[in-house]
């Protein structure tokens, strides 16, 4: 209780420490998160691109109406945090054509945005400016922070119950294996915590894997160690502990096992929390629900989990200039699905409707607090277009674009340069059947392939256009829109 007073004191000396800046001019930080593959980097690196080279965004008022005078990059507020490095990932996505490497730690960018005001009073008091500080961080970190509430005991129930079930047992059993071997009441073992927390790793890893895609994989450094790796911080793992269990001899096993874990919570989880979480504005969730279909329905409940611990580490609320300068509380939070040009635009829809039913309830817990909640099917690059192909005489919607090198589908497997015409299939109209046991949307004709970036579209008169994308625009319009108008 102490240390959550102290943290929170802490939080509000920073929120007024930053107060003097924003006095001057305004910013917004907005969060990107969202679990492996979902494509951050992408969206971050779209999203810059478009707002600075005038890019088609007709949903977003206020380039739509020709208000946003210059978008330009500038040095970022944190000196200690990485940079985003939008223009690598500019010119992988526009030159070679092939996606950026994926988040791996915090980054940060600053997009500072000139702009006339859409109303006639304040325009008679010169232009406004808005510094969007932009934060990149893995949603894998995300699902560390609900460890703040729990002790190692409840850790390691929780873990050792979910490496038992039925979708996972048998990517466990080395791990399994290895625990079965461990008394947590013996003496210490540096050699047993190292192995223990060896497999514990590999079986994350394989949860992690395009076949099983699997999202709850606390601790999310385990699998991101950076600097980090081989410290005793994260060299432990979850021990088969009973309901009633007292607390741990020291000196045995499951006593080196609680103090690591609750190292990796002071030095890891709650930094986190504190330096970069408790500071956002706004916040963009972004979902890879195409995997977890391809995947079935096991890999559908675990994201859904996921996304629910994931919700419980928020700090939602309606915002306030007073209250913001003590607490600060994100007001708007959009979840996207993403890829959704891997769909015909027909099932969209159908998409979004899938993603409500993942994030329903903690959707329905942020709106009751106070923030607003949207739900949208998304690219931000967009790697098809669409087209009509005739199939046994018939005429089927499919999308046209170029599969990465070994994507394959009926036995075919293409080499990343031959563009193909495919129906990806339709996605059923009520939700609630990908979610049942043993469906199996492979059986129904629906598959998902991997597309490379597109090449960039030039206008009569050779100017290259920016980056396509699907609904870029409506988003940026929820997320940073009112601070524009």
């Amino acid at each position: 209780m102490i240390s959550r007073l102290a943290d929170e004191a802490r939080y509000a000396f920073d929120n007024i420490s930053g107060l003097a800046g924003d006095l001057a001019v305004p910013s917004l930080r907005l969060g990107v998160t969202g679990l492996a593959r979902s494509g951050k980097t992408v969206f971050i690196t779209a999203l810059v691109h478009n707002l600075m080279h005038g890019g088609r965004l007709p949903l977003f008022s206020a380039a739509a109406s020709g208000r946003i005078a210059e978008a330009r990059l500038e040095p970022q507020p944190d000196d200690a945090v990485p940079r985003f490095d939008v223009e690598s990932h500019v010119a992988a996505l526009t030159g070679e054509r092939v996606w950026p490497h994926s988040t791996r730690q915090v980054s940060e960018l600053r997009l500072t945005i000139d702009y006339e005001s859409a109303s006639f009073l304040s325009r008679n008091f010169g232009r406004g400016r808005l510094h969007l500080d932009i934060v990149d961080y893995p949603g894998e970190w995300l699902l560390d922070l609900p460890l703040l509430a729990k002790d190692y005991a409840t850790f390691s129930r929780e873990a050792v119950k979910a490496a038992r079930s039925e979708a996972r047992s048998h990517l466990a059993n080395a791990y399994l294996a290895t625990l079965a071997a461990c008394d947590p009441k013996a003496e210490a073992d540096e050699a047993a915590a190292r192995r223990l927390a060896a497999e514990f790793t590999a079986y994350l890893a394989a949860c992690r894997a395009d076949e099983h895609a699997l999202s709850m994989l606390p601790p999310g450094r385990f699998l991101m160690p950076g600097d980090l790796d081989g410290s005793p911080a994260l060299t432990f793992a979850p021990l088969d502990m009973e309901d009633d269990a007292p607390p741990p001899r020291p000196g045995s096993l499951a006593a080196m096992m609680e103090r690591r874990y609750e190292a990796y919570k002071a030095h890891v989880v709650r930094p986190f929390f504190r330096e970069h979480f408790a500071r956002l504005d706004r916040q963009i969730v972004l979902v890879d629900a195409l995997h977890a279909l391809n995947a079935g329905p096991a890999a559908l409940a675990d994201l859904e989990t996921a996304l629910a611990e994931i919700l419980t580490a928020f700090r939602p609320g309606r915002a306030s200039w007073l209250f913001s300068i003590l607490n600060r509380r994100i007001d708007r939070i959009l979840f996207a699905a993403t890829k959704a040009d891997h769909l015909h635009h027909e099932d969209h829809d159908r998409l979004e409707a899938i993603l409500e039913r993942l994030v329903r309830r903690g959707a329905e817990q942020a709106s009751f607090r106070g923030a607003e909640v949207d739900v949208m099917a998304l690219a931000a690059v967009r790697a098809t277009r669409e087209a009509t192909v005739l199939h046994d005489g018939q005429s089927l919607p499919a999308i046209l674009g170029t599969p990465l090198a070994g994507e394959s589908v009926d036995g075919e497997t293409y080499d990343g340069k031959a563009e193909i015409a495919m129906f990806p299939g339709d996605l059923p109209d009520d939700p609630e059947a990908v979610f049942r046991p043993g469906a199996d949307l492979g059986k129904a004709g629906v598959r998902f392939l991997r597309f490379r970036p597109p090449k960039l579209e030039r206008t009569a008169e050779g100017v290259t256009l920016s980056l396509p994308h699907i609904r870029l625009d409506r988003a940026l319009d929820f997320l940073i829109g009112d601070r524009l108008a």
